[in-house]
Protein backbone atom coordinates (compact mmCIF):
# COMPACT_ATOMS: atom_id res chain seq x y z
CA UNK A 1 0.00 0.00 0.00
CA UNK A 2 0.79 3.57 -0.36
CA UNK A 3 3.05 5.39 2.26
CA UNK A 4 2.94 8.70 3.58
CA UNK A 5 4.55 11.11 5.48
CA UNK A 6 2.68 10.88 8.89
CA UNK A 7 1.82 7.07 8.70
CA UNK A 8 2.65 5.27 11.92
CA UNK A 9 2.77 2.12 13.41
CA UNK A 10 3.31 0.36 16.86
CA UNK A 11 4.14 -2.74 18.72
CA UNK A 12 4.12 -3.95 22.17
CA UNK A 13 6.26 -6.59 23.90
CA UNK A 14 7.34 -7.33 27.88
CA UNK A 15 10.66 -7.89 28.46
CA UNK A 16 10.97 -11.38 30.54
CA UNK A 17 14.22 -13.02 31.74
CA UNK A 18 13.71 -15.48 28.81
CA UNK A 19 14.19 -12.67 26.23
CA UNK A 20 17.50 -11.75 27.69
CA UNK A 21 18.72 -15.31 28.13
CA UNK A 22 18.56 -15.61 24.44
CA UNK A 23 19.84 -12.52 23.78
CA UNK A 24 22.51 -13.08 25.99
CA UNK A 25 23.00 -16.97 24.02
CA UNK A 26 23.02 -14.67 20.21
CA UNK A 27 25.10 -11.90 21.24
CA UNK A 28 27.54 -13.33 24.09
CA UNK A 29 26.83 -10.49 25.89
CA UNK A 30 27.52 -11.69 29.29
CA UNK A 31 27.94 -8.25 31.07
CA UNK A 32 27.27 -8.82 34.64
CA UNK A 33 24.94 -5.82 34.77
CA UNK A 34 22.89 -7.06 32.65
CA UNK A 35 22.85 -10.93 34.29
CA UNK A 36 23.83 -10.42 38.05
CA UNK A 37 20.89 -9.64 40.01
CA UNK A 38 23.68 -9.36 42.87
CA UNK A 39 25.99 -6.92 41.21
CA UNK A 40 23.65 -4.71 39.45
CA UNK A 41 22.50 -4.30 43.27
CA UNK A 42 26.16 -2.93 43.69
CA UNK A 43 25.44 -0.29 41.28
CA UNK A 44 23.67 2.74 40.93
CA UNK A 45 20.78 1.20 39.00
CA UNK A 46 20.57 -0.66 41.98
CA UNK A 47 18.71 -3.34 39.28
CA UNK A 48 19.57 -5.51 36.46
CA UNK A 49 19.48 -3.21 33.45
CA UNK A 50 18.06 -4.63 30.22
CA UNK A 51 20.22 -4.78 27.32
CA UNK A 52 19.79 -0.99 25.30
CA UNK A 53 19.91 -2.95 22.06
CA UNK A 54 17.10 -6.00 22.87
CA UNK A 55 14.33 -3.49 23.58
CA UNK A 56 15.82 -1.12 19.86
CA UNK A 57 15.92 -4.97 17.93
CA UNK A 58 11.97 -4.88 18.29
CA UNK A 59 12.46 -1.74 15.91
CA UNK A 60 13.63 -4.13 13.56
CA UNK A 61 10.43 -5.78 14.25
CA UNK A 62 8.08 -3.06 13.31
CA UNK A 63 9.90 -1.94 9.40
CA UNK A 64 9.95 -5.33 8.60
CA UNK A 65 6.76 -6.30 9.17
CA UNK A 66 4.56 -3.25 9.90
CA UNK A 67 6.18 -0.03 7.89
CA UNK A 68 7.07 -0.47 5.24
CA UNK A 69 6.70 -4.16 6.04
CA UNK A 70 8.28 -7.42 3.15
CA UNK A 71 10.77 -5.85 1.16
CA UNK A 72 12.30 -3.43 3.58
CA UNK A 73 15.76 -2.94 4.11
CA UNK A 74 16.64 -0.92 6.92
CA UNK A 75 20.27 0.47 6.61
CA UNK A 76 20.60 3.33 8.65
CA UNK A 77 19.34 3.81 12.17
CA UNK A 78 20.65 6.22 14.78
CA UNK A 79 19.68 5.51 18.94
CA UNK A 80 19.99 7.44 22.13
CA UNK A 81 19.59 5.24 25.27
CA UNK A 82 17.70 7.72 27.83
CA UNK A 83 16.52 5.90 30.30
CA UNK A 84 17.23 2.23 31.55
CA UNK A 85 14.78 -0.74 30.46
CA UNK A 86 14.33 -3.52 33.08
CA UNK A 87 13.05 -6.99 33.44
CA UNK A 88 9.53 -7.16 33.20
CA UNK A 89 8.94 -3.58 31.63
CA UNK A 90 6.25 -3.27 28.83
CA UNK A 91 7.69 -1.46 25.94
CA UNK A 92 5.78 0.17 22.97
CA UNK A 93 7.75 0.28 20.03
CA UNK A 94 6.43 3.53 17.60
CA UNK A 95 7.47 4.24 14.30
CA UNK A 96 6.71 7.37 12.01
CA UNK A 97 6.75 8.40 8.63
CA UNK A 98 8.94 11.86 8.41
CA UNK A 99 10.55 12.24 5.18
CA UNK A 100 9.51 9.94 1.99
CA UNK A 101 11.54 10.35 -1.25
CA UNK A 102 9.72 8.39 -4.07
CA UNK A 103 12.66 8.97 -6.56
CA UNK A 104 14.95 6.80 -4.75
CA UNK A 105 12.00 4.58 -2.78
CA UNK A 106 13.31 5.63 0.58
CA UNK A 107 11.57 6.60 3.52
CA UNK A 108 12.59 7.98 7.39
CA UNK A 109 11.35 6.90 10.30
CA UNK A 110 11.15 8.58 13.85
CA UNK A 111 11.68 5.60 16.29
CA UNK A 112 10.57 5.95 19.40
CA UNK A 113 10.22 3.34 22.43
CA UNK A 114 8.34 4.07 25.23
CA UNK A 115 8.04 2.09 28.71
CA UNK A 116 4.42 1.78 30.59
CA UNK A 117 5.17 4.84 31.87
CA UNK A 118 4.82 6.83 29.22
CA UNK A 119 8.46 7.83 29.25
CA UNK A 120 10.62 7.90 25.88
CA UNK A 121 13.33 5.07 27.06
CA UNK A 122 15.12 5.13 23.10
CA UNK A 123 14.44 7.21 20.61
CA UNK A 124 16.63 7.86 16.81
CA UNK A 125 15.86 7.91 13.34
CA UNK A 126 15.61 5.02 10.57
CA UNK A 127 16.40 4.84 7.26
CA UNK A 128 14.87 2.20 4.94
CA UNK A 129 14.42 1.53 1.57
CA UNK A 130 11.90 0.14 -0.02
CA UNK A 131 12.33 -2.97 -1.86
CA UNK A 132 10.17 -3.80 -5.00
CA UNK A 133 9.21 -7.24 -6.00
CA UNK A 134 10.77 -7.56 -9.62
CA UNK A 135 8.01 -8.16 -12.02
CA UNK A 136 7.88 -10.55 -14.46
CA UNK A 137 8.65 -9.21 -18.06
CA UNK A 138 5.61 -8.89 -20.11
CA UNK A 139 5.79 -8.01 -23.75
CA UNK A 140 3.14 -7.46 -26.06
CA UNK A 141 1.79 -10.16 -27.52
CA UNK A 142 0.93 -9.34 -31.62
CA UNK A 143 -2.62 -9.47 -32.16
CA UNK A 144 -2.12 -12.30 -34.72
CA UNK A 145 0.90 -14.03 -32.71
CA UNK A 146 -0.61 -17.54 -34.31
CA UNK A 147 0.23 -16.59 -38.07
CA UNK A 148 3.43 -16.49 -39.71
CA UNK A 149 5.62 -13.72 -39.96
CA UNK A 150 6.17 -12.04 -42.66
CA UNK A 151 9.54 -10.37 -44.18
CA UNK A 152 9.99 -7.78 -46.77
CA UNK A 153 13.71 -7.88 -48.30
CA UNK A 154 13.90 -4.39 -49.77
CA UNK A 155 16.99 -5.06 -52.30
CA UNK A 156 16.79 -8.86 -52.10
CA UNK A 157 18.46 -9.62 -55.12
CA UNK A 158 21.93 -8.55 -54.16
CA UNK A 159 24.33 -10.40 -52.11
CA UNK A 160 23.53 -9.95 -48.85
CA UNK A 161 19.90 -9.55 -49.69
CA UNK A 162 20.30 -12.70 -51.10
CA UNK A 163 21.70 -14.20 -47.89
CA UNK A 164 19.19 -12.53 -46.20
CA UNK A 165 16.16 -13.72 -47.96
CA UNK A 166 17.37 -17.36 -47.87
CA UNK A 167 18.25 -16.98 -44.14
CA UNK A 168 15.05 -15.48 -42.59
CA UNK A 169 12.93 -18.25 -45.10
CA UNK A 170 14.80 -20.98 -43.04
CA UNK A 171 14.21 -19.65 -40.11
CA UNK A 172 10.48 -19.55 -40.58
CA UNK A 173 9.20 -16.62 -42.09
CA UNK A 174 7.54 -15.55 -45.51
CA UNK A 175 10.01 -13.65 -47.65
CA UNK A 176 8.79 -10.64 -49.95
CA UNK A 177 11.72 -10.58 -52.05
CA UNK A 178 11.81 -6.91 -53.66
CA UNK A 179 13.85 -6.43 -56.41
CA UNK A 180 14.24 -3.22 -58.90
CA UNK A 181 15.03 -4.51 -62.53
CA UNK A 182 16.55 -8.02 -61.68
CA UNK A 183 13.12 -10.42 -62.09
CA UNK A 184 14.81 -13.41 -62.97
CA UNK A 185 17.13 -13.55 -59.59
CA UNK A 186 14.17 -12.94 -57.38
CA UNK A 187 11.85 -15.51 -59.37
CA UNK A 188 14.73 -18.05 -58.21
CA UNK A 189 15.14 -16.59 -54.85
CA UNK A 190 11.63 -17.25 -54.34
CA UNK A 191 11.86 -20.48 -56.27
CA UNK A 192 14.64 -21.60 -54.12
CA UNK A 193 12.85 -21.24 -51.06
CA UNK A 194 9.83 -23.16 -52.16
CA UNK A 195 12.26 -25.73 -52.79
CA UNK A 196 12.74 -25.82 -48.76
CA UNK A 197 9.62 -25.78 -48.12
CA UNK A 198 9.07 -21.80 -47.54
CA UNK A 199 6.53 -19.18 -48.39
CA UNK A 200 7.52 -16.11 -51.08
CA UNK A 201 6.77 -13.72 -53.37
CA UNK A 202 8.73 -11.67 -55.49
CA UNK A 203 7.60 -8.15 -55.91
CA UNK A 204 9.11 -4.88 -58.12
CA UNK A 205 9.13 -1.45 -57.43
CA UNK A 206 10.96 1.75 -57.64
CA UNK A 207 12.14 2.34 -54.32
CA UNK A 208 11.96 5.99 -55.09
CA UNK A 209 8.33 6.23 -55.95
CA UNK A 210 6.41 6.60 -53.53
CA UNK A 211 3.32 4.88 -55.26
CA UNK A 212 5.44 1.72 -56.36
CA UNK A 213 6.53 1.08 -52.56
CA UNK A 214 2.50 1.62 -51.88
CA UNK A 215 1.82 -0.89 -55.08
CA UNK A 216 4.67 -3.04 -53.35
CA UNK A 217 3.04 -3.58 -49.66
CA UNK A 218 -0.47 -4.18 -51.15
CA UNK A 219 0.71 -6.64 -53.44
CA UNK A 220 2.90 -8.19 -50.32
CA UNK A 221 -0.04 -8.09 -47.81
CA UNK A 222 -2.38 -10.00 -50.51
CA UNK A 223 0.23 -12.65 -51.72
CA UNK A 224 1.18 -13.37 -47.83
CA UNK A 225 0.01 -11.30 -45.15
CA UNK A 226 1.35 -7.45 -43.57
CA UNK A 227 4.23 -7.35 -43.60
CA UNK A 228 6.15 -7.59 -39.79
CA UNK A 229 9.73 -7.62 -40.61
CA UNK A 230 11.88 -4.94 -43.09
CA UNK A 231 14.99 -5.30 -43.95
CA UNK A 232 16.45 -3.33 -46.18
CA UNK A 233 19.41 -4.06 -47.99
CA UNK A 234 19.18 -1.74 -51.08
CA UNK A 235 22.82 -0.94 -52.15
CA UNK A 236 24.59 0.76 -55.02
CA UNK A 237 27.86 1.11 -56.91
CA UNK A 238 29.72 3.79 -55.13
CA UNK A 239 31.53 5.90 -57.32
CA UNK A 240 35.12 7.52 -56.28
CA UNK A 241 34.33 11.58 -56.86
CA UNK A 242 36.85 14.61 -55.54
CA UNK A 243 34.68 16.53 -53.41
CA UNK A 244 35.14 19.71 -55.83
CA UNK A 245 34.23 17.73 -58.48
CA UNK A 246 30.91 16.38 -56.43
CA UNK A 247 28.00 18.39 -57.44
CA UNK A 248 24.84 18.14 -54.86
CA UNK A 249 22.74 15.92 -57.06
CA UNK A 250 25.73 13.19 -55.87
CA UNK A 251 24.66 13.74 -52.40
CA UNK A 252 20.95 13.89 -53.24
CA UNK A 253 21.10 10.61 -55.11
CA UNK A 254 22.65 8.99 -51.92
CA UNK A 255 20.32 10.75 -49.57
CA UNK A 256 17.44 9.78 -51.46
CA UNK A 257 18.34 5.91 -51.50
CA UNK A 258 19.56 6.00 -47.86
CA UNK A 259 16.75 8.22 -45.98
CA UNK A 260 14.01 9.42 -48.72
CA UNK A 261 13.20 5.60 -49.65
CA UNK A 262 13.80 4.07 -46.38
CA UNK A 263 11.16 6.55 -44.80
CA UNK A 264 8.68 5.96 -47.20
CA UNK A 265 8.80 2.18 -47.14
CA UNK A 266 8.66 2.52 -42.93
CA UNK A 267 5.51 4.64 -43.59
CA UNK A 268 3.62 1.82 -45.42
CA UNK A 269 4.50 -0.61 -43.22
CA UNK A 270 3.84 0.83 -39.90
CA UNK A 271 0.17 0.99 -39.45
CA UNK A 272 0.54 -3.17 -39.47
CA UNK A 273 2.82 -2.87 -36.91
CA UNK A 274 1.30 -0.38 -35.16
CA UNK A 275 -2.02 -2.45 -35.01
CA UNK A 276 -0.06 -5.74 -34.22
CA UNK A 277 1.84 -4.29 -31.36
CA UNK A 278 4.87 -5.70 -32.93
CA UNK A 279 7.28 -5.16 -35.69
CA UNK A 280 11.23 -5.59 -36.25
CA UNK A 281 13.23 -3.08 -38.63
CA UNK A 282 16.66 -3.44 -39.63
CA UNK A 283 18.89 -0.76 -41.99
CA UNK A 284 22.35 -1.34 -43.07
CA UNK A 285 24.60 1.17 -42.45
CA UNK A 286 28.61 1.28 -43.00
CA UNK A 287 31.90 1.57 -41.38
CA UNK A 288 32.69 4.46 -43.81
CA UNK A 289 31.06 6.59 -41.13
CA UNK A 290 33.13 5.54 -38.09
CA UNK A 291 36.46 5.56 -40.27
CA UNK A 292 36.11 7.18 -43.43
CA UNK A 293 38.31 7.06 -46.53
CA UNK A 294 38.39 10.19 -49.16
CA UNK A 295 36.24 10.46 -52.42
CA UNK A 296 33.14 9.39 -50.58
CA UNK A 297 31.78 12.32 -48.98
CA UNK A 298 28.51 12.13 -50.93
CA UNK A 299 27.91 8.30 -49.46
CA UNK A 300 29.54 8.89 -46.50
CA UNK A 301 27.23 11.66 -45.45
CA UNK A 302 23.54 9.51 -46.22
CA UNK A 303 24.96 6.36 -44.40
CA UNK A 304 25.93 9.11 -41.31
CA UNK A 305 22.04 10.30 -41.96
CA UNK A 306 20.77 6.93 -41.90
CA UNK A 307 22.26 6.00 -38.50
CA UNK A 308 21.05 9.06 -37.05
CA UNK A 309 17.71 7.96 -38.99
CA UNK A 310 17.95 4.75 -37.12
CA UNK A 311 18.41 5.82 -33.57
CA UNK A 312 15.76 8.46 -33.40
CA UNK A 313 12.83 6.14 -34.66
CA UNK A 314 14.24 3.59 -32.67
CA UNK A 315 13.17 5.69 -29.65
CA UNK A 316 9.60 7.00 -30.96
CA UNK A 317 8.89 3.71 -32.09
CA UNK A 318 9.73 1.39 -28.85
CA UNK A 319 6.29 2.66 -27.03
CA UNK A 320 4.50 0.59 -29.89
CA UNK A 321 6.53 -2.43 -29.73
CA UNK A 322 8.48 -1.74 -32.60
CA UNK A 323 12.41 -2.04 -32.39
CA UNK A 324 14.15 -0.99 -35.21
CA UNK A 325 18.17 -1.69 -35.35
CA UNK A 326 21.37 -0.95 -37.63
CA UNK A 327 23.70 -4.19 -39.05
CA UNK A 328 27.05 -2.00 -40.28
CA UNK A 329 29.36 -3.97 -41.96
CA UNK A 330 32.57 -3.83 -43.41
CA UNK A 331 33.96 -4.34 -46.96
CA UNK A 332 31.93 -7.44 -47.57
CA UNK A 333 32.53 -10.21 -50.39
CA UNK A 334 29.44 -9.62 -52.91
CA UNK A 335 28.79 -8.68 -56.46
CA UNK A 336 29.12 -5.32 -55.21
CA UNK A 337 32.80 -5.33 -54.26
CA UNK A 338 33.99 -7.76 -57.23
CA UNK A 339 35.68 -4.92 -59.27
CA UNK A 340 37.82 -3.83 -56.26
CA UNK A 341 41.42 -4.86 -56.66
CA UNK A 342 42.62 -8.27 -55.09
CA UNK A 343 45.63 -5.93 -52.87
CA UNK A 344 43.20 -3.86 -51.63
CA UNK A 345 40.65 -6.87 -50.52
CA UNK A 346 43.51 -8.64 -49.28
CA UNK A 347 44.82 -5.31 -46.91
CA UNK A 348 41.79 -4.54 -45.83
CA UNK A 349 41.25 -8.41 -44.27
CA UNK A 350 44.48 -8.37 -43.11
CA UNK A 351 43.18 -5.23 -41.05
CA UNK A 352 40.37 -7.27 -39.87
CA UNK A 353 40.50 -9.54 -36.02
CA UNK A 354 39.34 -12.42 -37.88
CA UNK A 355 41.78 -11.95 -41.35
CA UNK A 356 39.14 -11.87 -43.80
CA UNK A 357 36.41 -9.93 -45.14
CA UNK A 358 32.79 -10.24 -44.12
CA UNK A 359 30.63 -12.59 -45.95
CA UNK A 360 27.04 -12.00 -47.31
CA UNK A 361 26.01 -15.05 -44.61
CA UNK A 362 27.68 -13.15 -41.54
CA UNK A 363 25.58 -10.05 -42.25
CA UNK A 364 22.54 -12.57 -42.82
CA UNK A 365 23.11 -14.16 -39.18
CA UNK A 366 23.35 -10.74 -37.46
CA UNK A 367 19.84 -9.53 -39.54
CA UNK A 368 18.13 -13.07 -38.23
CA UNK A 369 18.97 -12.26 -34.81
CA UNK A 370 17.86 -9.46 -35.11
CA UNK A 371 14.74 -10.55 -36.61
CA UNK A 372 13.91 -12.79 -33.83
CA UNK A 373 12.71 -12.58 -30.49
CA UNK A 374 16.41 -12.99 -29.10
CA UNK A 375 16.85 -9.55 -29.63
CA UNK A 376 13.01 -7.72 -28.05
CA UNK A 377 14.72 -5.78 -25.83
CA UNK A 378 17.53 -4.43 -28.12
CA UNK A 379 16.43 -1.20 -30.12
CA UNK A 380 18.62 1.52 -31.47
CA UNK A 381 21.83 -0.55 -31.68
CA UNK A 382 24.50 -0.48 -34.04
CA UNK A 383 26.27 -3.91 -34.56
CA UNK A 384 29.26 -3.77 -36.32
CA UNK A 385 30.67 -6.78 -37.64
CA UNK A 386 34.06 -6.03 -38.12
CA UNK A 387 36.47 -3.30 -36.35
CA UNK A 388 38.77 -3.11 -39.62
CA UNK A 389 40.50 0.51 -40.57
CA UNK A 390 38.82 0.50 -44.01
CA UNK A 391 40.65 2.33 -46.13
CA UNK A 392 40.36 2.52 -49.96
CA UNK A 393 43.02 3.74 -52.68
CA UNK A 394 41.90 5.28 -55.76
CA UNK A 395 40.61 2.47 -58.21
CA UNK A 396 38.08 1.17 -55.75
CA UNK A 397 33.92 1.95 -57.01
CA UNK A 398 33.48 3.84 -60.24
CA UNK A 399 36.43 6.21 -59.72
CA UNK A 400 35.27 9.90 -61.30
CA UNK A 401 32.47 8.07 -63.20
CA UNK A 402 28.77 9.34 -63.29
CA UNK A 403 26.44 6.40 -63.34
CA UNK A 404 24.03 6.52 -65.76
CA UNK A 405 20.04 6.04 -64.96
CA UNK A 406 19.78 2.32 -65.35
CA UNK A 407 22.56 1.70 -62.95
CA UNK A 408 22.07 4.09 -60.49
CA UNK A 409 20.63 1.83 -58.06
CA UNK A 410 21.52 -1.44 -58.22
CA UNK A 411 19.06 -4.05 -56.45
Amino acid sequence: SEINVGDVETLSHTITQEDMDKFVQLTGDDNKLHVDKDFAGKTQFKKQVVHGMLGASFISTVIGTKLPGDGALWFSQTLEFLLPVRLGDQLSIVASVIKKNDKEQIIELKTEIFNQNKQVVTKGVAKVKVIALEQPVVTDEPADANRPKTALVIGGTGGIGKAVCMQLAKDGFQVVVHFHSNKQAAEQIKTNIEAAGGKAVAVQADILKKEDIHEMIVKASRALAPVDVLVNCAATVIPNIKFMDLDWEDYQKQIDLNIKSTMLIIKEVLPAMMDNKYGKIVTVGSLTVDKPNADWSHYITAKAALTGFTKSLAFELAPKGIRINMVTPGMVSTELTADIPEKIKLLTAAQTPLRRLALAKDVADTVSYLCSEKSDFLTGENIRLTEAIFQTAPGIGCEGKKLNKENEYSF
